[in-house]
């Protein structure tokens, strides 16, 4: 199958999947909680999102500025206005195609910095080692700090249906559970360990350990750390910040922020730039919090607006910018 026709059908499966997320909540909407949605979209202060795109916007540069780290034991140092235009433009990239965002970032710093892209890749693997496992090591966090929640959720959602069909006879329903999720794992892993996914499934795994390691080998292994901390401190007060801009989401604490942070990241990876997922599952986790159904998707779908214009704007300009500023410096050393 040529290159660009898997493109196409990859963009098209992930677009729809997000596109069918979307139809499966709005369609059943009654009247009444369709205007419950309309009313939650006016009465937000739209003000209040200005900060978060602003947070936004740093977490960005400070990514850039963790690239540079990776890239300076390999020999090179680029500018950091070249290394943030490139993400920018990356994410803008990853809006319209499933992992394009990577190539074109890795190929504008090989173009304007002289890198070779090859050099690049591994760099672009040992931050998503990193950004995985501060992710795994947040929702461990979330997790444990909320069993409270957690298990409430777990009750209502899945034992208490569970109990109903099974009469009320817990050990049946624990045993049964057990049997079933053991089943599935061993023909799942028995599956995936002769196909080509497993080899796929294998290869990832590879490469984030190979990233990990490669991180041992940084001079500034400190700063690297700490930058990788505090992007996921910076994505944090954003979802913080954006609760502000609601009333009803006013009063949720860290807790709630933790929350919806963890799990709304994982609706980003799960479709074309989150839509769809994103919001159902910030809607699903603030319902937890006692926040209205309705009132949790226009909350998804703010908080998505905003972090998506943002990468439309300053990803267009960045785009623009590289050469005028690359120009710019081309003239500088020739002076």
């Amino acid at each position: 199958m040529p290159k660009s026709l898997r493109t196409i059908i990859n963009f098209s499966i992930f677009l729809a999947i997000g596109l069918g997320l979307i139809w499966l909540v709005t369609h059943n909407l009654t009247a009444q909680e369709k205007e419950d949605i309309i009313s939650s979209f006016r009465r937000a202060n739209y003000w209040l999102i200005i900060p978060v795109i602003f947070v936004g916007i740093a977490s960005h540069w400070y990514r850039a500025v963790r690239w540079k780290l990776l890239m300076e034991p390999l020999g090179y140092h680029p500018s950091t206005l070249n290394t943030f235009f490139a993400v920018m433009v990356g994410y803008l990239a990853n809006l319209a195609i499933p992992r394009l965002g990577e190539v074109t970032r890795c190929g504008l710093v090989a173009r304007y910095e002289n890198i070779p892209a090859e050099k690049l890749v591994g760099t672009m693997i040992a931050e998503r080692a990193v950004d995985m496992l501060v992710l795994m090591l947040l929702m461990l966090i979330t997790v444990v700090l909320q069993l409270d929640i957690v298990g409430i959720f777990f009750t209502r959602n899945i034992w208490e249906p569970l109990q109903a069909k099974a009469g009320g006879n817990r050990t049946w329903i624990l045993a049964g559970i057990l049997i079933v999720l053991v089943v599935l794992a061993y023909i799942a892993f028995r599956l995936i360990a002769r196909s080509k996914i497993g080899d796929k499934v294998k290869a990832i795994f590879r490469g984030v350990w190979e990233g990990v390691l490669s991180i041992g080998k940084m001079q500034k292994k400190g700063w690297f750390i700490f930058y990788s901390l505090f992007i996921w401190v910076l994505y944090f007060t954003m979802m913080y910040l954006g609760f502000l801009c609601m009333d009803e989401t006013r009063s949720l604490g860290i807790g709630a922020a933790l929350s919806v942070l963890c799990f709304g990241s994982i609706g980003m990876i799960a479709t074309q730039g989150g839509i769809g997922a994103y919001q159902i599952l910030v809607q699903q986790t603030l319902i937890l919090y006692g926040i209205h159904a309705t009132t949790g998707y226009a909350f998804g779908w703010i908080v998505w607006l905003a972090q998506t214009l943002m990468v439309i704007v300053i990803g267009f300009a960045s785009l623009v910018a590289l050469p005028v500023y690359n120009k710019g410096k081309q003239q500088a050393t020739t002076k």
